[in-house]
């Protein structure tokens, strides 16, 4: 129910162009034919519904309705109120209105100055539509007028009407300022049809919804129904009643902290203390978040928190934290950057002067950063730079960015085991920061910067979640334009971070995350490589870090190839710099001293600087002697040589294992056994060797774990060797998988491989036919000095490994 009712423009279907009518104007109004029995005046209305014995003024504005009113006033004759059913329609037609109206009064005509025409009217009983009639400028049709029927006593009837009038005075006492008469003339009804017309008029229901209750003409439904209505409205009003009463206890406790707020601060002005989150800081923020030109999601997060903050006292718990957020998100970049401005001259230019070697790497490079000059916004692929230690991986990386005009960030990823680290905590932890990725970023201040991932294949999964499971959301083009970091709870887009992975290994990462990345494979270095990288970069490097010029202290090629042969042995240049940097700080306490103002250090210096040589030639120590072979092997820094030895007693058969060998490893020796036992014929042995003799088989470094099948072709030589008490070839190093038919199976690492042999002295290298095809990734250097011998079965490799 609503105090004052909302008056709505009635307007009246056109009827002039039906059979026999005629167009009337209203100074021929008066000349009207009188209405035929039964038949009565109709003013149509929209969206309202006048019911018996409620008075309500109506505006009225088309010139049939008006007509129509004029009519009846002067012809003294009462009009129906008919409601049109689409409000939309401007001049209905019979099909466009209810069957059934209310039968009113016209107590008042008004017409104001603006021209609106106005009619007070007040229901006296419904009636039915039967019939519309032609001939008239205004609407009229045959109706039947529907008596209330006569009530006798009926206690369902007044139990109702009891409980009508209580639920009508209750929702006018829940509405607010209603008039008392109201509620006296409500209170003096006594009439049951009266009071629920009264009701249902006064109700704030749908128009449709009032037609109904007009059109039910049976009491008790009628009043169950309007009891109904009345029930829902005052659930209503008094949920509503409560929700104000909740929003003033809050509005006016919010207005006491505000002024105990500004009381405080100016207590605290008075002190010349610090008053917490002041106006100007607001506004400061507020700046920042219109210059920050972030998303709009972000924006109104932004918005939203600093409106907390403003309200919130710089004492609460929650302060720090909203101050903090905010300052992350005004502080992070977010604007579009340019398009990188890429010289491939440059470009070719910078990895020339920054790398030595590496050739095969430096081109796919220079590939990637055509295609990305010449496709700004393509997805590229995301580099993984793979290789031992200390080969340049991350230097790499850093001449990338260089070459792009982009500023260079590292990540470290290497022990990280909980997926927070790279998704960052929820800000319901105290001290919750975000991911490394998002602080990454905000430290380049750029999103258009080169992003190192270092040592990717060092996540580890752990209690607190998967972090390499969260990386494959960061490398994926397709997901990261819409990041989302659990601190800032708001999407960041990636897509314009280029980013390269580094590893060591590429078995620990997992499968998901290695298919999102393409592999570039970095190789361990030659001597002629380290002695030219020396050169080049690291002795330079350590010169300027002792504070010594290039004329103080000389270092010849010779002492350079001396520590890089005697003093370190490695894929990479790590070691060689650290033992260049020990010669530079023994000459810096020298010339310091005033000893000498400069020094040349030759090979035979090296003695007393460094101390013993470290390394000698294994090859010529361990081989030489029956049941020694070399074999070649790969470890995550790089390519080794292995002594595979052999050593036989009396015994009865036994196959002996040491040197700390996975299962595959055994495995090789078993095969390795098996296969010398049934080409004894071929060897020309004996069997009774075997069954009268123990075979013990030993991998010295017995420390290291050593595992994997590419052993098994210097297994099968060193037990031939043994058994056919001839050595093998000093300098002769092998490698390959052997089957019990005599097959050599491919294996890995070959470059590696390769390169360890040269750096131990090897001559020539046996490898299987099907890695033929590896050797062209060798450096040139190898491939000159070493002699390459491919084999199919391992009769070749004994015709080739051992002397006869």
């Amino acid at each position: 129910m609503t105090k004052n009712k909302m008056t709505l423009e009635s307007k009246s279907p056109d009827f002039s162009n039906q059979p026999g009518s005629q167009a009337l104007s209203e100074k021929k109004s008066d000349e009207v034919r009188a209405l035929p029995e039964q038949a009565m005046v109709l003013i149509p209305v929209r969206n309202m519904v006048l019911f018996p014995g409620v008075l309500v003024p109506i505006s009225i504005g088309r010139e049939s309705s008006i007509a129509a009113a004029q009519y009846a006033i002067k012809s003294g004759l009462p009009v129906g109120i008919l409601l049109q059913k689409n409000a939309d329609v401007e001049m209905p037609t019979a099909n466009d209105l209810s069957d059934m109206g209310t039968v009113a009064s016209i107590l008042r005509y008004v017409t104001t100055p603006d021209g609106t025409h106005h009619i007070i009217c007040q229901g006296l009983q419904r009636f039915k539509v039967l019939e519309y009639m032609g001939g008239y400028s205004f609407t009229v049709a045959r109706v039947e007028k529907l008596e209330e029927l006569p009530l006798h006593e009926d206690k369902e009837i007044e139990a109702r009407f009891i409980r009508l009038k209580e639920r009508s005075i209750e929702v006018l006492k829940l509405l607010p300022q209603v008039p008392q008469e109201m509620l006296t003339s409500l209170q003096a009804v006594e009439a049951p049809g009266l009071l629920t017309d009264l009701v249902a008029g006064y109700l704030d229901i749908k128009a449709t919804e009032k037609q109904t209750l007009l059109e039910e003409l049976d009491l008790k439904s009628r009043m169950d129904r309007v009891l109904e209505i009345l029930i829902r409205r005052i659930e209503v009003l008094e949920i509503s009643r409560d929700i104000d009463k909740r929003t003033k206890e809050s509005l006016g406790h919010r207005e006491r902290e505000f002024l105990l707020r500004e009381q405080l601060k100016s207590i605290q002005k008075e002190l010349g203390e610090d008053g917490g989150t002041s106006a100007n800081e607001i506004h400061e923020f507020r700046e920042q978040i219109k210059a920050a030109q972030m998303p709009e999601e972000v924006t109104q997060q932004a918005n939203k928190e600093l409106k907390r903050l403003e309200r919130m006292a710089d004492g609460s718990s929650e302060y720090a934290m909203v101050r903090t957020y905010l300052e992350w998100l005004v502080e992070l970049p977010w604007k579009m950057n340019d398009q990188d401005a890429i010289d491939m001259a440059q470009a070719k230019a910078i990895l020339d002067d920054e790398h030595f070697g590496l050739d095969k790497v430096k081109q796919r490079i220079l590939e990637f950063l055509a295609v990305r000059k010449l496709n700004p916004t393509g997805h590229g692929p995301i580099l993984c730079l793979v290789g031992p230690p200390g080969v340049g991986k991350t230097s790499l990386g850093q001449s990338i960015a260089k070459a792009m005009g982009r500023k260079f960030v590292r990540v470290s990823l290497g022990g990280v085991h909980d997926e927070a680290e790279i998704r960052g905590h929820r800000r319901t932890y105290i001290g919750a920061l975000p991911g490394t990725i998002i602080q990454a970023l905000k430290k380049a201040g750029t999103r258009s910067c080169v992003m190192m991932l270092d040592e990717i294949d060092k996540l580890g999964a752990g209690v607190h979640g998967d972090p390499g499971a969260a990386m494959l959301e960061v490398l994926d083009p397709e997901q990261n334009n819409t990041f989302r970091d659990n601190y800032l709870a708001v999407p960041y887009d990636l897509s314009q971070v280029l980013f390269i992975a580094t590893a060591n290994v590429l078995d620990p990462i997992p499968s998901p995350l290695r298919d999102r990345m393409e592999v570039l494979q970095l190789a361990g270095y030659t001597q002629e490589e380290k002695r030219e990288i020396a050169r080049r970069y690291l002795v330079t490097r350590q010169l300027e870090a002792s504070g010594l010029h290039p004329k103080q202290l000389t270092i010849t090629d010779e002492a350079i190839a001396a520590i890089i042969r005697d003093y370190t042995r490695e894929a990479g240049v790590r070691n060689l710099e650290r033992q260049l940097g020990a010669v530079c700080r023994r000459a810096a306490v020298r010339i310091a001293g005033g000893e000498t103002q400069a020094i040349h250090v030759d090979a035979q210096d090296l003695a007393e600087i460094l101390g013993a040589a470290r390394f000698e030639n294994e090859v010529a120590l361990r081989a030489g002697m029956p049941g020694v072979a070399t074999g070649l092997a790969w470890t995550p820094v790089g390519g080794d040589i292995l002594f595979i030895e052999a050593s036989r007693t009396a015994g009865t058969g036994r196959l002996i294992l040491t040197g700390q060998l996975g299962e595959v490893m055994k495995e090789s020796a078993q095969a390795a056994l098996t296969l010398v036992k049934s080409r004894t014929d071929q060897l020309k042995l004996s069997h009774s060797d075997f069954e009268k003799t123990d075979i013990h088989i030993h991998v010295p470094a017995g420390a290291i774990p050593k595992d994997g099948p590419s052993a098994g072709v210097a297994m099968f030589i060193a037990l031939t060797s043994l058994f056919m008490n001839q050595p093998v070839k000093t300098r002769v190093a092998m490698t390959g998988e052997i089957s019990l038919r005599g097959m050599v199976l491919p294996v890995g690492g070959i470059k590696e491989k390769v390169l360890a042999a040269l750096a131990a002295g090897i001559e020539q290298v046996i490898l299987p036919s099907r890695n033929k095809k590896d050797v062209e990734e060798v450096p040139l250097e190898a491939q000159r000095k070493l002699q390459f011998c491919f084999i199919d079965d391992v009769n070749e490799a004994v015709k080739v490994a051992i002397q006869t």
